[in-house]
């Protein structure tokens, strides 16, 4: 039992004595981030930024949570106008810093990085928060008019843009309407054409066919045959073929051999005149 209270002391001892070391260690990297702060503050005021920018990232590594070295390296990024780099680091001073008046300015600078990204609704918001640490900063009201007027010019800006798409997209739907329009129009009068083309082929067909129906009727009609048959040739009265000729003369000759013998006996009576047939 009576080792008990002797272990209890020696823990007491090596926990204290970390706590102790730690406490140290964490004084020492305050005076190390304050040192590096310094040195980051004189190379701001020589502008030279970026050396700057280095010196107060190192004073942060040792102190997370230095307000001053975050503060600073945000300015020293916006010199160089990495405006979006340097907002982080004004976030984290408007958050770890104690009083209202740094908190302030960091909002302000943060409207200021905003602005110089064109993104006016942030810096609107950041010139709020920092009038609501500090209402009596003239500069940082000022800021958030001219933020607020930008950002409604920005609002009629992008509503007039829209208007003019939507002008120019209902344009296109009349264009291409008026087009379909149109092409409907043509192929209505192609197709009238087409059909007036078609009507005049049909109509000269059926009058063709009509014509071969008349020459046909004409061909069929005995009118038309006996027309046609008046209108040919016919003998004429009196005209004999050389063999009609001959056998008349031989006829002739038989029968005047045969009246010869009757003129013989009836001499008192004259000849009767022949009518000639018609062939």
């Amino acid at each position: 039992m009576k080792k008990l209270p002797y272990i209890l002391v020696v823990f007491l001892m090596l926990f204290s004595s970390k706590e102790i070391v730690a406490q140290k260690d964490s004084i020492a990297q305050q005076r190390k981030a304050r040192k590096l702060l310094r040195q980051g503050n004189e190379l701001y005021n020589k502008k030279q930024f970026t050396d700057a920018s280095v010196a107060y990232q190192k004073a942060l590594g040792n102190n997370t949570k230095y307000d001053k070295a975050a503060y600073n390296l945000g300015n020293a990024l916006y010199q160089n106008s990495n405006f979006k780099e340097a907002v982080p680091q004004y976030e984290l001073t408007a958050e770890t810093a104690k009083d209202k008046f740094t908190k302030a300015e960091a909002y302000h600078n943060i409207g200021n990085a905003m602005m110089e990204q064109k993104q006016y609704q942030p810096a609107v918001d950041a010139y709020k928060n920092s009038l609501r640490n500090n209402p009596n900063d003239d500069e940082t009201r000022y800021n958030l008019a001219v933020a607020q007027k930008l950002l409604e010019k920005e609002k009629q800006d992008n509503k007039d843009d829209k208007n003019k798409d939507n002008n120019k997209d209902n344009n296109k739907d009349k264009d291409k309407k008026d087009k379909e329009g149109k092409d409907k129009d043509k192929n209505k009068d192609q197709k009238d054409g087409d059909d007036k083309d078609k009507k005049q082929d049909k109509d000269k067909d059926d009058k063709g066919d009509q014509d071969k129906d008349k020459d046909k009727d004409k061909k069929q009609d005995p009118k038309n045959n006996e027309k046609k048959e008046d209108q040919k040739p016919k003998p004429q009265q009196g005209k004999m073929s050389p063999e009609q000729v001959k056998q008349l003369l031989e006829s002739l000759n038989n029968e005047e051999k045969k009246t010869q013998k009757k003129m013989n006996a009836q001499k008192a009576k004259g000849k009767k005149v022949k009518q000639e047939k018609d062939w």
